[in-house]
């Protein structure tokens, strides 16, 4: 008598990824539908796929909250994203589905970190708004008061956040010959010998810092955690950077704020939400610099992303222990 042969396995991906990492992917599953456009799937879609599909290789625009991972058939082993972050992921619904959820994590340190410091100098020197008005025909003869910005150099740099991003962002701070506060849930001695760094209560960082960057995951605990009574505590001269999530700001503070003149400026890569909206009033301040979430966009490093996605993708569909799995205590031991 025969073996019953095995099901084809199937895998969705939410969006034409690199294809070095299709090749890998192609390679591990018999069919591999992607999906066509650069938009991402309309929810319907995940739901259908989820339903019936053995991984799903996803990206931070695509929902999948609950409803999508409850609408999962007994075939879907994997979820793998080709992000660090994976809020845009239910995590407690997928443990409880007992489905490991894969991530990035690492890879795009070193390229974020240098998008942290090109919007923290475009920031400081007014370089986005100098563009604009080069390119309007506006050439203001030199003067001493003429797009004067903010000193980098021996300036006070305050960092939330002491992870891998944080770090290298320090780093980067020693060629500036800067001081670097530091403030993070848990104290870290070693690197304040290694980096020449100093702790801080949050409150004293905000009062201090010239040069205010994020580098927290977002939560519930610190959603808005940079709102209003935080910018009356900031100096008017105090320039804001964020890469990390949108949601760690609120908006309508951060508006007011640059629009009053308790900051000087903000450098943003993430917004709350996302998109921004075409109309919102921070697109009409000229004292803001604003990037469409592109910290990781590097081709190097976008690369090597699609290739861990890939490779955790695929370790889900052997039943083997993700490489970086974002909810470990689905596995037993």
């Amino acid at each position: 008598m025969m073996p019953p042969s095995k099901s084809p396995r199937s895998v969705f991906v939410t969006r034409h990824i690199h294809e070095p990492a299709l090749a890998l992917i192609r390679a591990a599953a018999e069919e591999v539908e992607v999906w066509p456009l650069d938009s991402a799937p309309p929810k319907s879609v995940l739901i259908d796929r989820a339903s019936r599909v053995d991984g799903i290789l996803c990206l931070l625009t695509d929902p999948m909250d609950a409803e999508v991972i409850a609408a999962a058939g007994k075939n879907l082993k994997v979820i793998s994203q080709m992000a660090v972050g994976f809020d845009n992921i239910d995590i407690q619904s997928a443990t409880m589905h007992k489905i490991p959820v894969g991530h990035t994590p690492g890879v795009l340190t070193e390229t974020t970190a240098d998008m942290a410091w090109a919007l923290l100098m475009a920031a400081a020197r007014r370089v986005a708004e100098a563009d604009r008005q080069v390119r309007q025909g506006i050439w203001h003869p030199w003067g001493p008061h003429v797009l004067t910005g903010l000193d980098v150099f021996g300036a006070t740099l305050g960092i939330i956040g002491m992870g891998r991003i944080g770090q290298a962002v320090a780093r980067r701070s020693k060629g500036f010959d800067m001081t670097v506060l530091y403030t993070d849930i848990q104290r870290r001695p070693d690197l304040e010998t290694e980096l020449g760094i100093q702790f801080v209560e949050l409150d004293e960082l905000l009062r201090t810092a010239d040069f205010i960057s994020l580098h927290s995951y977002l939560s519930a605990e610190n959603f808005h955690m940079i709102g209003a009574p935080e910018f009356e505590k900031m100096k008017p001269t105090a320039i804001l950077i964020n890469t990390a999530r949108g949601g760690l700001v609120d908006p309508v503070a951060l508006t007011e704020a640059l629009q009053q003149g308790r900051i000087a400026a903000a450098g943003l890569d993430v917004f709350e939400p996302e998109p921004i909206p075409a109309d919102h009033p921070l697109l009409s301040l000229e004292n803001v610099v604003i990037a469409p979430h592109i910290a990781s966009a590097s081709r190097q490093t976008r690369l090597r992303m699609a290739m861990m996605a890939a490779e955790n993708l695929i370790a889900g569909l052997n039943g083997e222990r993700l490489p970086n799995c974002a909810n470990p205590s689905v596995y037993p031991d």
